[in-house]
């Protein structure tokens, strides 16, 4: 008697079925806009669940389908497939433009990171004001790293997980070639640093003069 009630009470604890894990994971990211970790659908689903598992199946199964499950850096997400995504155009909302001067400063931090400010400021040639570094920050597209152990302790920047996620990327190695982003016009070809007019001589940051009142923020 008291062999059935153990059994009983450990199949409480059994797994789901993996078709039924998988039915679980699939719902949590269709529900949730934000990617989901692994750990995370570990806490919400029954105990003794594998995720991770079930994620490799999910993924098969929505291959080649008109949305994926896609690896956005250590979490998942459920998005649009990538060659349909100029279906979704009249649902996107533009609600900023990025400065020539903030593309450039977020492809450097993208395929330099960690950067520091001077860092960046050499590999462009010219200053960066603070207002890009902060147009960046606020749209959560970088955050600041750790701080180099070098006089002054500068802070650094690497890009975020909401960067990857809006460009369709798994992590930065994901990131194209520098010749296709001078292709795509999103990164200009400079003379070498050094020959370039620094700041206030002809080459100040586009954000400085799209941008209506951005001196008047940033006074001191």
């Amino acid at each position: 008697m008291s062999e059935n009630v153990d059994d009983k009470e450990e199949s409480l604890f059994e797994a789901p079925p993996m078709a039924e894990q998988e039915r679980m994971v699939e719902a949590i990211l269709f529900a949730t806009a934000e990617p989901v970790t692994v750990r995370d659908l570990e806490s919400r689903m029954p105990h003794g669940s594998d995720p991770a598992e079930a994620l490799v199946y999910l993924r098969k199964r929505y291959n080649g389908r008109g949305v994926n499950v896609v690896k956005v850096g250590d979490a998942w997400a459920i998005r649009t497939a990538p060659d349909l995504g100029f279906l979704m155009r009249r649902e996107t909302v533009e609600t900023r433009k990025l400065s020539r001067a903030a593309v450039e400063t977020l492809a450097i931090i993208a395929y330099h990171q960690p950067v520091t400010r001077a860092e960046i400021e050499e590999i462009r040639g010219v200053s960066v004001s603070r207002g890009t570094v902060d147009q960046l920050l606020e749209m959560e597209w970088i955050r600041f790293g750790r701080r180099r152990m070098t006089p002054g302790r500068p802070v650094t920047f690497v890009v975020t997980q909401e960067f990857l996620d809006h460009f369709g990327l798994e992590n930065a190695r994901d990131l194209p070639g520098l010749k296709e982003l001078r292709a795509a016009g999103l990164l200009e070809n400079r003379p070498p640093p050094g020959t370039m007019p620094q700041l206030g001589d002809g080459d100040t940051d586009a954000e400085e003069e799209t941008q209506e009142g951005q001196n008047e923020l940033f006074e001191d």
